[in-house]
C-alpha cells in the first residue's frame, strides 16, 4: 500500500511541476505548484518526516504561493521580454543540470532507496536539524531572507508606473 501512495505522491509532484514549467498563464503556474508543493509534503509525510511535511506546506505552500502570487498581480504581462537565445540556452543548460542530478541520484555510489537510513529518533532529528539551521547554516539563511526581500522590492520598482506615461505629471 505504501508502494502505491508514493506513486501517487510522486506523480502528484511531478505532472504539476511540469505544467509550471510549461504554462503560460503565470496564475495557473502558480496555482500547479501548489499542488506540487502538497504533493511534495506528501512524500515526506511517507517518510516519515512530519516536521519537514508540516514546513512545505506552511512555508511553501502557505507563505511563498501567496508571495509568487503577489509578484504576479504586480507584473504587467505584456512588458515581459520576447523569447530569446540566451534564454532558450539557458533552459537546456537547467534540464541537462536537471537529468545529471537524477542520474547521480538513481545510478551514484550511494544510491538507491535504502542507502543510509538514520536509526534516530524524528525527534532527535527535528532537534538537530533546528540546531544546525540556526548555528552552522545561520549565515545562508540570512542570506536567503535577504535575497527573497530584495526580489520583491525589484519586482516592486519594475511593476511601478511611470507617471510620464500615464498621463499624470511628473
Amino acid at each position: 500500500m505504501k508502494e502505491i501512495l508514493f506513486h501517487f505522491f510522486a506523480a502528484l509532484t511531478l505532472l504539476p511541476a511540469f505544467f509550471v514549467a510549461t504554462s503560460r498563464k503565470p496564475v495557473n503556474a502558480a496555482m500547479n505548484m501548489l499542488v506540487s508543493f502538497v504533493g511534495l509534503s506528501a512524500l515526506f509525510v511517507l517518510l516519515e518526516t512530519y516536521f519537514l511535511a508540516i514546513l512545505q506546506v506552511l512555508v511553501y505552500a502557505g507563505a511563498i504561493i501567496v508571495l509568487f502570487l503577489f509578484i504576479i498581480m504586480l507584473i504587467d504581462p505584456h512588458k515581459s521580454p520576447a523569447p530569446s537565445l540566451l534564454r532558450f540556452l539557458a533552459s537546456i543548460a537547467a534540464f541537462a543540470l536537471m537529468v545529471l542530478t537524477g542520474y547521480f541520484l538513481v545510478y551514484g555510489p550511494e544510491a538507491g532507496p535504502y542507502a543510509q537510513l538514520a536509526a534516530e529518533a524524528p525527534a532527535s532529528l527535528s532537534r538537530s536539524f533546528g540546531v544546525a539551521l540556526f548555528t552552522r547554516y545561520m549565515l545562508p539563511f540570512q542570506i536567503t531572507g535577504f535575497m527573497l526581500l530584495i526580489a520583491m522590492i525589484g519586482v516592486i520598482v519594475v511593476s511601478r508606473k511611470d507617471p510620464a506615461t500615464d498621463g499624470g505629471e511628473a
